[in-house]
């Protein structure tokens, strides 16, 4: 008799968490309509900048303050952590990305940003929300509300992140290297979404495998020798060494990994000269590099070295003069894997809740990357689930801005409130099923 009593309370607690979720959606709108409106323009106004998130940071911890969570903040910077312990159980991370971007803000919103900000290098820069984070920590307060209001619904311990620096590929591992996982509960989850512009409103995305891309940010400095631009006989012109440079790597991905492997080398940036008629005596190159594979990210970064080496050679660039190529410490992420048995678990949580026509299931056409990934790393034992929500209005979605540009726009209300109802169902969902199975066990 006594060893029915951990699946007796499991059923009871899988009635209540069924209850609680009946009323999930109305009381989602409720707050949107009450809180969570107010709180997105409010965030979308005041954007700051990667590792310059002191006001924003400072605003979300006492949102989610208010629901009763322990929150801790200025990890890894200014990373918030809270805590909502609620019982015997696993524990899962939730984490929203907190930092705009060094963008003028042009989508004739009432609400645009006017903000300007120092940022990290010492330059004062205009500053927008152009990738939806705004919409990501104004659904984690929503989130941290209806988990806070549904206790009885769940069991174990819950974790929110609001993590600083995501758009320089840095913030999760700072928050890791400030003891995340040491520190506070070790999720057996972790748990996000992105708002997206080319998926339409009231759809979601939920991959089985992978999400995002790595990505590598690397400069390279090309070195010669200064002269008149009319004598380019007398120098070493270190313009056309760059420019050589620039396409050659394009022969790193159509000559060097398999033709059905995927592959990024984009040069971002060049700068290098002064005037008409003089040949300076320095470049400085800024690239990024995708992969899906860690072998390929090897190859392609392998082959930025061997590149910038041999074309300097070919046009006679002495030893001391061959350029230097650094590969980020810090902006730097593997790609982001979703964990394929949890991710097909919250596929038929979503289809249970929205039915099947919620799914956005269309191929992936572009190499973006997500920090996101250091969470979830297969070191880490972390069970993770990255998902995507539609922000653009079907009618809109031919001419929808992309993400990183002064128009882009996304539909707040319905974004928000998708992918706050989905975070709780999938926080709830996990909660429930893994106390299941450890029901079932003892």
């Amino acid at each position: 008799m006594l060893r029915n009593i951990p699946i007796f309370f499991l059923l009871l607690l899988s009635s209540v968490a069924l209850l609680a979720q009946d009323n999930l959606r109305q009381s989602v709108a409720a707050d949107y309509e009450q809180n969570l409106h107010e709180l997105f323009v409010h965030f979308h106004e005041n954007p700051e900048l990667s590792h310059r998130e002191f006001k924003t940071s400072k605003r979300l911890a006492d949102e989610i303050r208010a629901f009763g969570f322990a929150v801790t903040e200025g990890v890894g910077g200014t990373g918030v952590v809270a805590v909502l312990e609620n019982g015997a159980g696993p524990v899962i991370m939730i984490r929203a990305d907190m930092d705009g971007l060094p963008v003028q803000e042009d989508s004739g919103l009432a609400y645009a940003s006017q903000a300007r900000q120092e940022d990290i290098d010492g330059a004062v820069k205009p500053v927008m929300h152009a990738c939806g984070h705004d919409t990501h920590i104004t659904s984690l307060v929503g989130t941290a509300r209806q988990m806070a209001e549904r206790r009885d619904a769940w069991s174990g311990t819950l974790v929110l992140i609001g993590q600083p620096a995501e758009e320089r590929i840095s913030g999760a591992r700072r928050m890791l290297e400030d003891g995340l996982y040491e520190r506070f509960p070790k999720p057996d989850y972790a748990l996000a979404f992105h708002v997206t512009a080319p998926i339409p409103v009231g759809k979601l995305s939920i991959p089985t495998g992978i999400v995002a891309s790595s990505s590598d940010s690397v400069d390279i400095t090309v070195h010669g020798v200064g002269t008149h631009g009319a004598s380019p006989h007398q120098g070493i012109d270190p313009v056309l060494v760059a420019s050589q440079i620039v396409v050659s790597l394009q022969s790193v991905v159509s000559r060097t990994i398999a033709p059905q492997q995927a592959g990024v080398i984009t040069v971002g940036a060049i700068h290098g000269g002064s005037k008409h008629n003089i040949i300076g005596d320095r470049v400085d190159m800024q690239l990024t590099v995708r992969s899906n594979d860690p072998a390929v990210r090897e190859a392609l970064l392998a082959g930025i070295d061997r590149v910038a080496l041999g074309v300097a050679q070919s046009l006679g660039v002495p030893e001391e003069l061959l350029p230097e190529v650094k590969r980020s410490a810090t902006e730097t992420t593997p790609p982001t894997i979703n964990d394929r048995a949890s991710a097909e678990k919250l596929r038929a949580v979503m289809t249970d809740a929205f039915g099947t026509e919620v799914f956005w299931d269309a191929p992936r056409e572009g190499m973006g990357a997500e920090d996101f990934a250091y969470f979830v790393t297969p070191e880490s034992g972390v069970r993770g689930v990255y998902f995507a929500v539609g922000g653009t209005m079907p009618e809109d979605l031919d001419n929808a801005a992309s993400h990183h540009s002064p128009f882009f726009r996304i539909e707040p209300e319905p974004a928000i409130k998708l992918g706050t109802e989905a975070m709780v169902r999938a926080a709830l969902a996990l909660f429930n099923d893994a106390g299941e199975q450890i029901a079932v066990v003892d």
